[in-house]
């Protein structure tokens, strides 16, 4: 019983000694999966033969290779990646070789573990083996700064602020590069001007930039791209957007005022300025520039532009110029001002008579020295009018324009007998090929008859210029010859008229004779007169024939119906009747006396 007792307090130490010993705490996870696999039947084990290390740094493309120890077939090996939230399949291995990749890129920085998982198939049990725990740290390449060296404008950013050269065919562009990077390699250019590309900058020695001289940089535009490598095999790329431009813009159709050829003010309008610019594949237009001197620009940015010229023909030089100035070529424009009025000279116009049918023409003269007369703008206008006074054809009652333009045409009436004494008015309208103009002040010309009676002056003459006075000795013969323009058959009345030639106004004409011819006398447009006149006294007296003195008949001119004639009265003894006799010189002095006294003496 003793002995019993002593068992039992021995068992009961022994006891506590061995759950003393006991570490109460839960294992881990990779804890139990150890401790499971020392339960296993499998003689299978896993060595990662190349592996993370605790605490290894992992880069880029990292190989994992495993070596599997025991008697036991494997036919499979599951690896896999876990960041201690969850496990992701890297790969799942079937034969040997027992290694895959682990590519770091793919996966964030930070602390990661690699578990292998071998499926022994003789025991159909699977075998784990964790690593130890390691970390990532991929840095891509950081392009701190791609840029090309001193452009005219832009900054290259966008392909909206481009980075602009005007260099030369054999000229340089200076690229230049920077990046942050723990294990840079190298770096490459592509798409730039000329036929190839750079080489690559590292990676024995990396000058971060190039200075690229193609000897054919074309005009046009660029997109270089730069792409940076490092030893992890990470990347990145930029582009910068350039564009070489050499040529100034060029100018299409402008307009000059209305574009007619000549403009009658001194400032006109110059349109289409910058709309009909085009640089093509260039920069872009910056401004444009005019001048009228070839030698003095003005600056715009406007399309259109008012210009202020000086009369008569100017050439006027335009140009456009790009962002980066280059000068297109120069566009000439002949720009005409006028801004003067023409100038009239005067009308041409036929004589208008009543006999006449059909047409009269009628020309009006006038002048433009600076930019000519408008024949096709200007045209003439008529009129008839009672009296050839006034604004407006009184009897027209309006102008009325000629059929055809110009200052030139004609005027055609059925017959103008109708017109009688009645004014053809006209008026011109003239404009010149500056759009100036004139309107003249009517002129008027009178339609007269075509009838005419008047004196053969030739045939018209006294038998005798002195004689003594009295019915004996004072009797001389008036001879004349009534003559027409045209047969006329109507009636005739003629006076032969006397008055002292020492008279005064108050005095008048008297009527000696009144001979009235029949109808029909003059249809032969002739008629010889005889008349007789006796001298009453000593002194000289005037004699005049008048053809038709009341004025009846409508002539063309009826200031060539009188016929002047001076006979003297003489006293002088030695003066001889007989018109044979030769005149001595005291008559011929006489006589040419009384000429000159009748020549200058002034007609009432």
């Amino acid at each position: 019983m003793r002995r019993g007792g002593v068992a039992l307090v021995l068992g009961l130490i022994l006891l506590s000694s061995m759950f003393a010993n006991l570490n109460l705490e839960p294992e881990s996870s990779s804890e139990l999966e150890e401790n499971e696999s020392l339960f296993t039947n499998s003689d299978v084990t896993i060595t990662y033969s190349n592996g993370p290390t605790s605490g290894q740094s992992i880069t880029g493309l990292y190989t994992v290779s495993f070596t599997l120890g025991g008697t036991s077939t494997v036919t499979s090996l599951l690896v896999e990646i876990s960041d201690g939230t969850t496990w992701t399949t890297l790969t799942n291995l079937t034969s040997s070789p027992w290694l895959t990749y682990l590519d770091s890129t793919s996966y964030a920085n930070g602390t990661y573990n690699l578990r292998a998982t071998a499926y022994d198939s003789t025991n159909q049990e699977d075998v784990m083996q964790i690593s130890d725990s390691f970390t990532i740290d991929n840095q891509v390449p950081d392009i701190t700064i791609f840029t090309v060296l001193n452009p005219v404008i832009g900054s290259g950013d966008t392909a909206n602020d481009r980075a602009w050269f005007n260099i030369d065919s054999t000229g340089t562009l200076e690229f230049r590069w920077g990046v942050n990077d723990d294990d840079l390699l190298r770096a490459s250019l592509v798409n730039v001007p000329g036929p190839s590309t750079p080489p690559n900058d590292g990676p024995s020695s990396i000058s971060y930039g190039w200075d690229w001289a193609s000897g054919n940089m074309e005009e046009g535009t660029w997109n270089p791209r730069i792409t940076v490598y490092d030893n992890s095999g990470l990347t990145a790329t930029e582009t910068i957007f350039i564009g070489i431009d050499r040529t100034g813009p060029s100018l299409g159709t402008l307009t000059v005022g209305d574009g007619s050829g000549w403009y009658d003010s001194s400032t006109v309008t110059i349109s289409g300025l910058v709309s009909s610019a085009d640089d093509g594949q260039g920069c872009g237009l910056d401004y444009i520039e005019i001048s009228t001197d070839g030698t003095t620009w003005i600056s715009t940015t406007s399309d259109n532009y008012d210009l202020t010229l000086l009369e008569g023909a100017n050439s006027v030089s335009v140009r456009a110029v790009d962002n980066i100035g280059n000068t297109g070529p120069t566009t000439q424009l002949n720009v005409q001002i006028d801004t003067t009025n023409p100038e009239e000279v005067g009308w041409i116009v036929e004589q208008i008579t009543t006999d006449r049918t059909g047409t009269v023409p009628i020309e009006f003269s006038a002048v433009d020295y600076t930019s000519g007369i408008d024949n096709v703008a200007s045209y003439i206008e008529y009129g008839f009018d009672s009296n050839g006074v006034g604004q407006t054809p009184d009897l027209s009652g309006s102008w009325q324009q000629i059929s055809t333009t110009g200052l030139s045409g004609v005027i055609a009436q059925s017959s103008w007998s109708t017109k009688s004494r009645q004014y053809l008015m006209l008026r011109a309208h003239v404009v010149d090929l500056a759009g100036n103009s004139i309107t003249t002040s009517p002129a008027s010309y009178q339609v007269l008859p075509s009838l005419d009676l008047y004196w053969n002056t030739s045939e018209t003459n006294l038998d005798r210029l002195i004689v003594k006075p009295g019915e004996l000795t004072g009797n001389v013969t008036i001879t004349s010859l009534l003559e027409t323009s045209e047969g006329y058959g109507g009636s005739v009345t003629i006076q032969l008229e006397s008055a002292p030639a020492d008279r005064t106004s108050s005095v008048s004409w008297t009527v000696l004779e009144t001979i009235n011819l029949n109808s029909g006398s003059l249809t032969d447009s002739t008629e010889l007169l005889i008349w007789n006149y006796t001298v009453p006294d000593s002194g000289q007296f005037d004699l005049r024939l008048v053809i038709d003195p009341n004025n009846v008949i409508d002539e063309y001119d009826e200031s060539n119906n009188k016929n002047h004639m001076v006979v003297t009265g003489a006293t002088i003894s030695s003066i001889i009747d007989a018109p044979s006799f030769a005149p001595s010189i005291l008559l011929v002095l006489i006589t040419s006396f009384a000429i000159s006294f009748v020549s200058n003496r002034p007609r009432d």
